[in-house]
């Protein structure tokens, strides 16, 4: 097979990963296409989180009937015993003939063990093929195995003129139909969405993924003097996903809400929640993705921490003239960007900012 039709199966296998956004965090998003003289004998993908393996959903619909054919899969198979066993030793046992790989698997425990296993039992392995696209596909799983924080996405609406609330810090409607509903399903992406202290007081927020369809993330409030009383009347503490919010304090709070948890993270010589501190801990209770919302303050604790990974701004044509300033607009003078991107959202404009890559 050429070179153009190994990408091309390797696109349809990132195509088929695609499919488990949202279900099988903190595992990585894998998709398997298994070809036979030039044919699509058999697809499969990692659906949830605890369930069969890609390459395991693919072969079970060919069992015993896959004997030298080429599977491609976007992600090196995984050669250790987990919550299920080694796809290795069923690529093996099913006596395919060759295996593509679009990139290595960053555990410490799988990097570069399962080609060497497939290798040492005669199969052809052919990697990397769209390295890049493959990897981008996995920053989340990538941050979160190699730093053991997770990957974080700051998002931020503010009018034209770099505002982000009416000047006694009341909220108001920036982004358009459009940015709502694709915030929505960024929302449905990620596995913890975080706010601060006075927008969850001031805003009353949900949080929720409403607009499309998709999973509803932990809900995440930053709370330095752990005053959990003061949040009874909230959506957070009072709605059907009462239990999907994190309250995480720097000090002991006097109430312990009845669904959700609290988490408690030492405080910085500011008094202020220790960011880095923060990060691990999450990913220790494995969150691998994190989409902070705000407020302006929360923005820039994460901005000093040199914690983001991604920045998403969204710009309304609006100007308010007067109000809150979006007080991180300046952070491109500090931070330098891999790459930007910028495109229209309904009459909003929406820039992303990529910091780092995995």
């Amino acid at each position: 097979m050429s070179t153009s039709d190994h990408k091309q199966y390797m696109k349809r296998c990132l195509s088929l990963a695609e499919k488990g956004v949202g279900h099988v965090s903190p595992n990585p998003l894998v998709g398997c296409v298994i070809v036979n003289n030039g044919t699509i004998i058999a697809e499969g993908y990692h659906h949830a989180f605890g369930e069969k393996h890609a390459e395991i959903d693919a072969l079970d619909t060919v069992a015993g009937n896959a004997g030298g054919a080429t599977l491609y899969v976007n992600l090196e198979p995984c050669s250790i015993h987990g919550k299920t066993p080694p796809c290795t030793d069923r690529i093996i046992r099913e006596k395919i003939g060759r295996v593509v790989i679009g990139c290595h698997d960053p555990h410490p425990d799988i990097s570069g063990q399962g080609i060497a296993i497939l290798r040492s039992h005669g199969i052809d392995v052919i990697h990397p093929v769209l390295e890049e696209q493959s990897r981008r596909m996995n920053q989340f799983f990538f941050k979160w195995i190699t730093n053991n924080k997770p990957y974080v996405t700051l998002k931020m609406a503010c009018s034209k003129d770099n505002y982000i609330a009416l000047p006694d810090g009341s909220p108001i409607t920036l982004s358009s139909q459009e940015s709502r509903h694709e915030v929505h399903a960024l929302r449905s992406h990620y596995d913890a969405v975080l706010i601060g202290k006075t927008t969850a007081l001031r805003d009353n927020p949900r949080l929720t993924v409403r607009h499309v369809t998709g999973r509803n993330p932990i809900r995440i409030v930053l709370d330095s003097h752990g005053t959990l009383n003061d949040y009874k009347h909230l959506h957070l503490m009072n709605d059907e996903y009462a239990h999907k919010t994190w309250w995480v304090v720097g000090r002991p709070p006097s109430f312990i809400p009845q669904h959700g948890k609290v988490l408690h993270v030492p405080l910085n010589k500011a008094g202020k929640i220790d960011i880095n501190q923060l990060l691990a801990t999450l990913a220790q209770n494995n969150i691998s993705s994190l989409l902070v919302e705000g407020g302006r303050h929360i923005w820039d604790s994460f901005i000093a921490a040199g914690a983001a990974d991604h920045i998403i701004v969204y710009t309304s044509p609006n100007k308010l003239k007067k109000g809150i300033p979006y007080s991180s607009i300046s952070f491109l003078d500090t931070i330098q960007p891999k790459h930007t991107m910028q495109y229209r959202k309904g009459p909003d404009t929406v820039t992303h900012y990529y910091l780092r890559t995995y």
